[in-house]
């Protein structure tokens, strides 16, 4: 596995690959690699002939306050992880390499609307700064595919947007949430949970399930099924931001004729900010 720090010689290498009629599959992560970032790196290696994985903690995308400094590092396990799971290229630009004017002078990708929806009304900046990463990387590499986790379902979504609304060539590829045992979605942040926390974090993907076998059971009260749902989270010692129910073709919220939904939830748990999602068809 190639490991590389600069943007010059990613694009040789890319170039190289390309000129050998390779296929690419781009897995953008931020570090701190669970079971779910390798699920990523997997599914790309069944699909394409090369597989570049990229770990930067991106400084946009973080809103003032957060978790920046204290973002989990683990560059050498990481790196490791990577290699045995086939990634044949490992991208690890610094944050000179990919905002050359400094992270107050850039140019920022802003996705009408959902911006400021959902994580991204309690995360001020926080698309604005994941889609502008995102879209640099793809620029870089120029992959056939990018492969992203379906926990982050509006990042997701949104990304999909961009890359619909930009024109770019690229398949945008979500593979399903990697879950612990009991249910709880994998995120680097769980690193956070304290032992007592922890025996309760699978507390919101609980609530979710319960909301979408009501919906299933012919449910049309999305208001009182949000609102059931943040006070159980409240009862169990959660900061809910939100839960909400929205069709999965759009993201709008949802009517009662639509049949396919997601219902998405966030809340803090103690120091950690959970987010999770459930799709389903009725």
């Amino acid at each position: 596995m190639r490991s590389l720090e600069h943007v010059a010689a990613l694009r040789a290498l890319v170039a190289e690959w390309r000129n050998q009629n390779l296929t690419i599959g781009l897995v953008p992560t931020m570090g701190s690699l669970h079971e779910g970032h390798r699920s990523l790196v997997k599914t790309a290696k069944k699909r394409f002939d090369r597989v570049i994985a990229t770990i930067f903690v991106n400084p946009t995308q973080f809103s003032p306050g957060e978790d920046f400094d204290d973002y989990p590092r683990q560059i050498a396990t990481d790196k490791a992880m990577l290699g045995e799971d086939g990634a044949d290229a490992v991208f690890l630009p610094t944050i000179e390499d990919l905002y050359p004017r400094g992270v107050e002078r850039t140019t920022l990708i802003t996705i009408s609307d959902l911006t400021n929806e959902l994580c991204g009304a309690h995360r001020n900046g926080h698309f604005d700064g994941a889609m502008t990463a995102v879209n640099k990387l793809l620029n870089i590499t120029w992959p056939d595919a990018v492969f992203l986790g379906e926990k982050d379902f509006q990042q997701l979504f949104m990304i999909k947007q961009m890359v619909n609304e930009l024109m770019m060539s690229v398949e945008v590829i979500g593979v399903p949430t990697y879950r612990e045992d009991d249910g709880l979605a994998m995120s680097s942040r769980n690193k956070y949970l304290t032992d007592a926390e922890r025996s309760k974090a699978n507390t919101l993907y609980q609530i979710l399930n319960e909301i979408q076998q009501a919906l299933q059971s012919g449910s049309n009260d999305f208001l009182a099924l949000e609102q059931q749902g943040l006070s159980k989270l409240q009862a169990v010692g959660f900061n809910p931001d939100y839960i909400e129910i929205r069709r999965q073709r759009d993201m709008l919220k949802a009517e009662p004729a639509d049949t396919e939904l997601v219902v998405l939830g966030a809340a803090k748990l103690g120091r950690t900010r959970l987010i999770d999602n459930i799709q389903l068809s009725r």
